[in-house]
């Protein structure tokens, strides 16, 4: 499922807007989007822009918007299953933000495993209740510390490679 999403992407836009697209997206996030712009053929730099971008455009919007919209959405029990169950998860996930704050949000959101992103990150700053002061530098923070991991990552991992393929 995940390929033909994809694919549709980018028959409908431009690899750079796939990129931003599949960076911004909760479960892909970074980790998938700098992954693809190598894929494209994009420079290191700009698989590494791209991505970090794409994956920092939710931080304001979901920052300011998380509250109201999780209020209004769980009226709904639909709604209110899945935020009840993203929330508890989030809260499973998030020691070192009950523990340190900002500090705390910037490691969680760097870590590049699944569930640990900017959108968990804003979730966790909205449970915890760090204010959006704090919580946009650190998240922001978070994010280009996880581009940083994964795009090391993925060097290591072409130098791999290219030494078994003759390259």
């Amino acid at each position: 499922m995940t390929a033909q999403i994809i694919e549709f992407l980018k028959r409908t836009f431009s690899q750079e807007a796939v990129v931003l697209i599949v960076s911004a997206l909760p479960i892909s996030e970074l980790r998938g989007g700098i992954p693809l712009a190598l894929s494209f053929g994009f420079s290191y730099a700009k698989a590494f822009w791209l991505a970090v971008l794409g994956n920092s455009v939710i931080i304001i919007p979901t920052l300011l918007l998380l509250d109201s919209a999780s209020k209004f959405l769980m009226r709904w029990n639909i709604f209110n299953r899945f935020f009840t169950w993203l929330f508890a998860r989030t809260r499973k996930h998030s020691d070192a933000v009950e523990k340190y704050g900002a500090i705390g949000l910037a490691i969680f959101v760097a870590i590049p495993l699944p569930m640990t992103g900017a959108w968990s990150g804003c979730i966790a700053a909205y449970l915890f209740g760090i204010k959006f002061r704090h919580a946009l530098p650190s998240v922001f923070l978070g994010v280009v510390s996880a581009g940083i991991i994964v795009l090391l990552t993925c060097m290591g991992f072409i130098g791999i490679f290219s030494k078994f393929v003759g390259g």
